[in-house]
């Protein structure tokens, strides 16, 4: 069966929009009902994760919805039980986290990379479904996506990386390591699923060498799994500016204003 053909842009522009609306009402419903989002997006390097974040995210108020993307554990945090940095950044009621990468670096990078020990992985496997079961259990709507993206594209957008100053920085030295060990790292996805695909929280792939295509199923598919209802919007009216009441402005020299680069963009009159 043949990949389907890249969205076209006109037809992107215009879901994406209308989807970007109804994420606005989601969010709106998730803190009207005091809710509990977690959404994971989990795939290989350069798979399209951050881009779908941030457009999911784009019109979001950020008091309800928020990005965590942890750095490195400090040497004390490697000494915590491994959920427990996580926990700390669980939603609250009202709101939504949406993590870009999660604990499942345990079950990825760190088995991969050496930077955790056989013994290590094998309780992570053991304790995530259960870790997930009680985060469910509790009330919380827990949705994992993983973003997959063929050998060819992740190539692709590597060295479309190097080649963009704007860019350079997402690509790391462990990304670029990473593609030495592009089959390490598919056995390790395979034994993860097989432990942590569970009913309560499976898994759902995204195939996402159209990024387009990838945006706009998982911003639709996020839709489709949380109940939301289209708030009800109260009138709003413009109140009237306050009276002057005597107040005199300061002279405008008085201040610093910083200068009008935008002037220089512009072509005087007559010229």
């Amino acid at each position: 069966m043949s990949a389907p053909g890249r969205l076209p842009r006109k037809a992107y522009d215009q879901e994406l929009l209308r989807l970007q609306e109804e994420l606005v009402k989601m969010a709106e419903w998730v803190k009207d009902a005091g809710a509990r989002v977690v959404v994971i997006f989990e795939g290989r390097d350069a798979a399209g994760k951050g881009g779908t974040i941030k457009r999911i995210t784009e019109f979001l108020n950020p008091r309800i919805a928020r990005i965590v993307a942890l750095p490195v554990p400090t040497e004390r945090e490697k000494t915590q039980w491994y959920f427990q940095r996580y926990i700390e950044q669980l939603p609250a009621a009202g709101e939504i986290v949406l993590f870009d990468r999660s604990w499942y670096n345990r079950a990825g990078i760190e088995t991969v990379l050496g930077f955790c020990t056989p013994e290590e992985h094998r309780r992570f496997l053991q304790q995530c479904p259960i870790f997930e079961r009680l985060l469910v259990s509790d009330g919380i709507h827990l949705i994992k996506y993983w973003f997959s993206v063929s050998d060819e594209e992740q190539a692709r957008r590597f060295e479309s990386r190097i080649d963009d100053p704007m860019r350079r920085w997402k690509l790391s030295a462990t990304d670029l390591y990473s593609r030495t060990h592009w089959v390490d790292y598919s056995r390790a996805k395979d034994e993860m699923f097989v432990h942590t695909d569970i009913t309560e929280a499976p898994w759902f792939v995204v195939p996402a060498d159209d990024k387009r295509r990838a945006r706009i199923n998982c911003m639709a598919h996020l839709l489709s799994e949380i109940p939301y209802h289209a708030p009800k919007l109260e009138k709003i009216g413009l109140p009237k500016r306050q009276a002057d009441e005597g107040y005199v402005r300061p002279a405008r020299d008085i201040y610093t204003y910083v200068p009008d680069h935008a002037a220089s963009m512009v072509e005087p009159a007559g010229h």
